[in-house]
């Protein structure tokens, strides 16, 4: 198929209406078969239960062309399982974890001319959501949903290259104990907004989000979770029932043990603890790892050892062999990449 006649490199990270999208109703207690359609639009009522009580989860993962030409996901499983824990969380009906998996594939293959090209340092970035659709104005769950799925291309997240971050000690709470912070909600997102223009105003790139209980603990951004490389060259990272559970972390873990031949930490990891580091990253679906070279405690500065001009070296290993993998350089050990076509 021919590719859409795009300046794949400068395309930047943002929404361009593709030509394909999949869409799937849950009425009278079951999911219909969903289908693909050309309507970008979306009209509810103006009571639908996403409204009124923001009753609504999403997943964010990629397709991308590999070197020997295939479109490939990867784990597109663990986004249907992450949402389908996001849906129970929030009293909504479970989205099929195969059907979530099947319409990757389907959004994908009727998105194929949108798919950048190898090399070009873009990916095609998908979004899955479900809400609440019928008119709820008494405080419950709605009765009927949409799941709905769209691509976006998408150029590299950072331009230029992933240059090291400044980031903040935020004064906000993301997430409450025993609350949502584990789950993929559009609330949760909405709770760090202000903090992330506060932090943005005062010049830094993001906030780190300290536990809401003590605030003595690291829990994560508004959008990515830590990873931290001890001087010994240990791979740590916080461990909460607040954090969203990032599939690129969870990855990077088993990257680091079993491809690094690292040790691997995942534990309570407290904040006067940090100045013992020797690299720092944020870890997500947008940009992999993103480089930490500082963090700014209300004016009192912690500067990693690796700086602020370039990945620290075993984030920059780490960064290499999870994108390898995803791009076939790589052996999947895992058996971690779907190929699409």
């Amino acid at each position: 198929m021919e590719k859409k006649q795009l300046d794949w490199a400068n395309i930047g990270f943002g929404y361009m209406p593709t030509d394909a999208r999949y869409v799937s109703n849950f009425k009278d207690g079951a999911w219909d078969d969903g289908v693909i359609t050309a309507d970008a639009n979306v009209t509810l009522n103006e009571c639908a239960c996403v409204f009124q009580y923001a009753q609504t989860c999403f997943e964010g993962l990629k397709a991308y062309t590999t070197e020997d030409g295939h479109i490939v996901c990867f784990r597109p499983d663990l986004n249907a399982s992450r949402m389908a824990d996001s849906a129970r969380r929030l009293e909504m009906p479970v989205f099929p974890e195969d059907k979530f998996v099947d319409a990757v594939c389907q959004v994908v293959k009727a998105n194929q001319a949108w798919v950048p090209p190898y090399g070009s340092g873009a990916t095609l970035y998908i979004r899955p959501y479900m809400m609440g659709t019928n008119a709820v104005i008494g405080v419950k769950p709605a009765s009927e949903y949409q799941f709905r799925m769209f691509v976006t291309p998408v150029g590299p997240y950072f331009k230029g290259g992933a240059k090291p971050l400044t980031i903040t000690v935020s004064d906000f709470d993301r997430a409450a104990p025993h609350g949502t912070g584990h789950i993929k909600a559009g609330l949760n997102y909405a709770m760090s907004l202000h903090a992330s223009i506060t932090a943005h105003s005062n010049g830094f790139d993001e906030n780190m989000f300290l536990d809401p209980q003590s605030r003595t603990k690291v829990e994560e951004t508004g959008g990515a979770n830590f990873i931290f490389i001890t001087k010994d060259g240990t791979f740590v990272t916080p461990k909460s029932d607040s954090i969203l559970p990032s599939i690129t972390r969870r990855s990077l873990m088993i990257v680091a043990e079993k491809y690094l031949d690292m040790k691997v930490e995942h534990r309570e990891v407290y904040f006067d603890e940090l100045k013992d580091f020797a690299e720092c990253g944020l870890c997500g679906t947008a940009a992999v790892i993103s480089p930490v070279g500082k963090i700014n405690d209300h004016g009192k500065e912690i500067c990693f050892p690796s700086g602020m001009n370039e990945m620290g070296p075993v984030i920059q290993k780490l960064y290499d062999t999870l994108t390898g993998i995803q791009m076939g350089h790589i052996e999947d050990k895992e058996g971690w990449v779907k190929t699409i076509c």
